[in-house]
């Protein structure tokens, strides 16, 4: 049987330069694939057919050799030439060697005849030049941004070295490129470009590019060694990685969860993990206790700044361990990834802070304390004044706390006022306004009339002393329900502090936030919740013993909290039905 009888309209021809030869088909599995996928005997039938009847018509008709009869078609279809070395791995000693790069055009650039441009591969970049008396000339002066090339040519010493980047005392002549892929539409940013004024959603629809960017290689890297290190570090403590199952039943972990359909029980469904907490808790009975694992999770819930749909966390089980020996651990932990991976030592113990004072002075349970705006509650001294904010949120049973701000000259009057950036953070918030007093020389008081009327000239003094308030300092004042005060005053410092950039990007301040409550008064339930989460045990020693009332109770739980991130949490698993009961009165 004959191959062309084969060939119907599904297949296409990919090159017809050697179909014909002294009168006798010469047919290469090369010359053709299949062009519909529809048909399932094309799938099926015709293409294994002609693969196997070309190889053998190649070799019935042939004897010689096909390839030493057809060399250009084996060199251009048959065989590629790859890198010889990654662009960043190029340095000073591999000067007069000629070697072969291969990568995307990072920039390109023509000064008066002499073509430079930098490659770009995983390693890192390489500047090429071309003369134009080079052979490769014309396709230097072809190519741009983010074309993929292969060249090939001799290192030389740069006669301008740039010591910003590994590879700047050296460039490659280029005596042959190769063009691999070419840009052929404009697209929509370089990845060579500054991309800060760029969307998510425009990064995100075109996330090859965006992936490009190196920012984006130097994240994923990042988060490579962390994980390599953190596998390091629990193997030498005797820990064992288990990965425990995705598909499970749904369990009461405070978000709401994915599920999947059964196939093979209609009706049923599956849930995604929000976290291994069942799957753990199986292992630590059955005698596993030292387990860890790089989970995925998933939760079905609003999108935040820290929290996506589905994310991956490091959980951590340990059995026959106190409160102290798992901190230690995890400080040892992460003393050691920050070492490892970024060279930075941190200090032997990290500071403790309890939930009570977290919130007393930062309005939240992971403050940011690289840097000083603390919040002071003035409620008692601003008790028996006039101000109509003040009156009414004491009234109502609420607080009044103040927020001091160092170099307030830096935030403006407007500002603060209605339709302010800061306004409109605290109104966001839930807070009904802001109240402001600027400390001007020698520690005189600038305020609105409604202000200098409504207090007098003494509580005024106390505030701005419990406040440590000093020259040119602003202070913002809230009123309200503590929750709604705290939140507010938390939004509005976290905010102040990115524009007036209080954070050092170099500091790394981690610490303990201990003794959460066990739970929390939910308004619209009008019933108990776990502010931690159910799976708290509470203190027995500030709880007194058991049938003491568990509403007031302080639970055995602490987060690990990074520049304002919670970055870790653990817990000591309770007595379920007594908590359970507490949340259901």
């Amino acid at each position: 049987m004959m191959l062309k009888s084969l060939l119907k309209p599904c297949h296409v021809r990919l090159s017809t330069r050697c179909w014909q030869k002294q009168g006798k088909h010469v047919w290469l599995q090369a010359h053709y694939q299949p062009a519909c996928t529809e048909s399932k005997s094309c799938r099926l039938y015709c293409r294994p057919r002609i693969n196997r009847i070309a190889t053998s018509c190649a070799v019935a008709e042939h004897p010689t050799n096909v390839a030493e009869e057809l060399p250009e078609l084996t060199d251009q279809r048959m065989s590629w030439r790859g890198r010889s070395i990654g662009c960043g791995d190029i340095n000073e000693t591999h000067i007069g060697q000629r070697v072969t790069v291969c990568g995307w055009v990072h920039r390109h650039r023509g000064l008066g005849g002499v073509v430079f441009c930098d490659i770009r591969d995983s390693s890192g970049l390489i500047q090429v030049v071309s003369q134009p008396s080079y052979p490769a000339h014309p396709y230097m002066e072809k190519i741009r941004s983010e074309y993929v090339v292969r060249i090939e040519g001799n290192l030389r010493a740069r006669k301008d070295p740039n010591k910003k980047i590994p590879t700047g005392m050296v460039e490659l002549e280029a005596d042959a490129v190769t063009i691999l892929n070419a840009v052929t539409s404009k697209l929509p940013f370089l990845p060579a470009e500054d991309s800060t004024q760029l969307s998510e959603e425009v990064r995100l629809k075109h996330r090859v590019l965006d992936l490009r960017r190196q920012q984006m290689a130097t994240n994923l890297k990042l988060r490579h060694k962390v994980i390599r290190t953190i596998r390091n570090f629990l193997d030498a403590q005797n820990f064992l990685e288990v990965e425990t199952p995705v598909l499970g039943r749904a369990t009461p972990e405070g978000a709401r969860d994915f599920l999947v359909p059964s196939r093979l029980q209609e009706g049923h469904f599956y849930a995604l993990p929000q976290s291994p907490q069942v799957w753990k808790q199986l292992l630590c009975c059955s005698g596993v206790d030292r387990y860890y694992q790089i989970a995925p999770c998933f939760r079905d819930e609003d999108t935040r700044g820290d929290r996506q749909p589905s994310f991956t966390q490091m959980d951590l089980e340990m059995t026959f361990a106190d409160q102290d020996v798992i901190m230690k651990l995890t400080e040892d932990l992460m003393r050691t990834v920050f070492k490892e991976v970024m060279g930075v030592q941190l200090p032997e113990t990290f500071p403790r802070m309890t939930y009570a004072h977290a919130m007393d002075r930062y309005g939240c349970d992971k403050p940011d304390v690289r840097y000083q705006p603390h919040m002071r509650d003035v409620t008692d001294m601003v008790r028996d004044g006039t101000v109509r904010l003040f009156e009414g949120a004491i009234a109502a049973g609420g607080i009044v706390k103040a927020l001091r701000i160092p170099n307030g000259k830096a935030i403006s009057n407007a500002r603060i006022k209605t339709k302010g950036d800061v306004a409109n953070e605290a109104s966001e918030a839930g807070l009904r306004g802001l109240v402001q007093i600027r400390v001007e020389a020698g520690g005189a008081a600038q305020a609105a009339k409604a202000i200098t009327d409504g207090l007098s000239g003494q509580q005024i003094e106390d505030v701005m002393t419990a406040c440590e308030a000093q020259e040119g300092d602003l202070l913002l004042f809230a009123a309200g329900n503590e929750s709604t005060v705290n939140r507010g005053l938390d939004r509005v410092r976290q905010y102040i502090a990115k524009q007036l950039n209080l954070a050092d990007p170099k500091q790394h301040a981690l610490l303990w936030i201990t003794d959460f409550p066990m739970f929390e008064w939910n308004e619209e339930e009008q019933r108990h919740q776990a502010l931690h989460h159910p799976f708290t045990a509470p203190n027995q020693q500030q709880s007194g013993q058991n049938g003491a009332d568990l509403t007031q109770s302080k639970a055995l739980a602490y987060d690990l909290v990074y520049n304002g991130v919670e970055v870790g949490g653990k817990s000591q698993p309770p007595c379920a039905i007594r908590l359970y009961v507490v949340m259901a009165v």
